[in-house]
């Protein structure tokens, strides 16, 4: 069966002129969806999805009407391939029951998997470059050594239960039972309240 697939961004917007091309290559069912290419949730994709069969072949006017992205459009592409389902794009002409159709979408993937590559190298170069500029990742400390010394100098006075002293630090007493050696520093007499 020839399942179709359109979908527009806005309301505004028509789907006439996919409709018109899924029907004239023959869609005997076509789902229709308004939804923004960069939304997950496109419930009109998902029921084409369900629906296609091994030996179908879903249509769609453009490649981007059915995916957010290459990485979207490769991972649906490579699913419908394992259930033995083809996909078909008018406008690109791309058809992967065919080994030219094939072929072309195996290009695609490659591309796809050297866009995923380079944005890794090009994050680990920008966290190497801020790390040689001292810049250390992550969120900020809870407790920063000022603090963990007056947390300390409290401790000393003995007078305060840990939940009190981390209240005046700032912190949550688990925080400030991690930042001790072995739990806590100072008085041993103090109540243990997390």
């Amino acid at each position: 069966m020839l399942l179709g697939y359109a979908r527009v961004s806005t309301d505004q917007q028509d789907h006439a002129l996919q409709l018109d091309a899924l029907r004239g290559a023959g869609c005997e069912r076509v789902f229709v969806e308004t939804a923004s290419g960069t939304r997950a949730d496109r419930p009109e994709l998902a029921r084409l999805l369900e629906t296609a069969r091994p030996g179908d072949q879903i249509c769609v006017w453009r490649l981007d009407r059915l995916a957010r992205s290459l990485r979207h459009l490769i991972d649906i592409a490579d699913d419908l391939q394992r259930r033995g389902i083809a996909l078909r794009s008018l406008t690109e002409s791309i058809d992967t029951s065919t080994p030219s159709g094939r072929f072309l979408f195996n290009i695609l993937g490659a591309l796809g998997q050297m866009e995923r590559e380079i944005i890794v190298e090009r994050t680990k170069a920008g966290l190497r470059a801020s790390r040689l500029r001292g810049r250390v990742g992550g969120r900020p400390r809870a407790l920063d050594q000022t603090k963990l010394t007056i947390a300390q100098t409290l401790m000393g006075n003995g007078n305060l239960s840990m939940a009190e002293i981390a209240r005046q630090v700032g912190c949550a007493p688990s925080t400030l039972y991690r930042s001790l050696p072995g739990g806590r520093r100072g008085s041993t007499t103090m109540a243990a309240t997390a």
